[in-house]
């Protein structure tokens, strides 16, 4: 099964700070809590569309 390569997006700032793989299969929008280096704080990213 192949994977879909997602963006993650910082949801202050705006950023695109990490990239990462997602199974086809999930269908809601993937949130982690990353570091961001813009905003120099752990801030929520999400996948963008």
């Amino acid at each position: 099964m192949a994977t879909k390569k997602v963006i993650l997006e910082c949801s202050i700032c705006g950023a695109h700070n990490y990239k990462t793989n997602v199974s086809p299969q999930h269908t809601k929008r993937l949130i982690l809590k990353k570091y961001c280096s813009k905003c120099q704080q752990h801030t929520w990213h999400q996948e963008t569309r």
